[in-house]
């Protein structure tokens, strides 16, 4: 079987970093991308030289994306993974929320993600997954109204990304919303207990998945 290729946006650390160093050990190659230096990603790039492709893109930076879409139009990737994620004024409400802390986050965690894709699906096998990671915490259904600013743009990430789906109905590629549970990570660290250590539960999400098959949370109620 020849040697799977993913692309992981948002890989200098946390669930993305975890992510790339999974998928290394399953032996894919991965393209990895960060805005900055990585220090998690240089110690897997020691590991796996061969394996591992360091990249560099901003998803808030239109022109980063399509610059990375055009280094990368040669290849053919059979997963995009777009992991991209900022929590801001966690416990404010519309009424005392500092108004740009809002905009930041619907940037990053609804708008940039899905614009993301739709640069890159281009590079996308016909029978292969794109997928961002999103929160449990966009359930309209299951809201407790905890973090309700962080939780309204995972929430709008999901319309959007349900969007998408709609707009392609006869597409073959699988489509996923991956809402990993609590992760220590920046955003995760308050709010749960850390995951023990193996298989990241993105992947196990991701390996129950099959071809023409859209993620849980694009079937799901919200």
């Amino acid at each position: 079987m020849p040697q799977q290729t993913a692309l992981i946006v948002g890989a200098s650390r946390g669930l993305g970093l975890a992510l790339a160093e999974e998928w290394l050990n399953r032996g894919w190659r991965v393209i990895a991308t960060a805005r900055g230096t990585s220090s998690g990603l240089d110690v897997l790039a020691a590991r796996f030289a061969d394996a591992l492709v360091i990249e560099s893109a901003d998803i808030l930076d239109v022109d980063s994306v399509r610059a990375l879409g055009t280094r990368l139009q040669d290849r053919k990737l059979d997963v995009v993974f777009v992991n991209a994620g900022i929590a801001r004024s966690n416990d404010k409400t519309p009424v005392d929320v500092e108004e740009q802390d809002f905009v930041d986050m619907m940037l990053t965690n609804a708008l940039a993600p899905v614009r993301t894709i739709e640069l890159l699906d281009g590079l996308v096998t016909d029978k292969g997954v794109i997928a961002i990671m999103t929160s449990e915490l966009g359930s309209i259904a299951g809201s407790t109204g905890f973090w309700p600013l962080y939780s309204s743009s995972k929430a709008a990430l999901n319309m959007l990304m349900k969007s998408y789906a709609a707009h392609r109905p006869d597409g073959t590629r699988a489509l996923l919303l991956v809402a990993p549970g609590w992760v220590r990570t920046e955003n995760g660290r308050r709010r749960g207990d850390a995951i023990g250590r193996g298989e990241h539960p993105a992947c196990r999400r991701y390996d129950r998945c099959q071809p023409r098959q859209a993620g849980p949370a694009l079937r799901r109620p919200l």
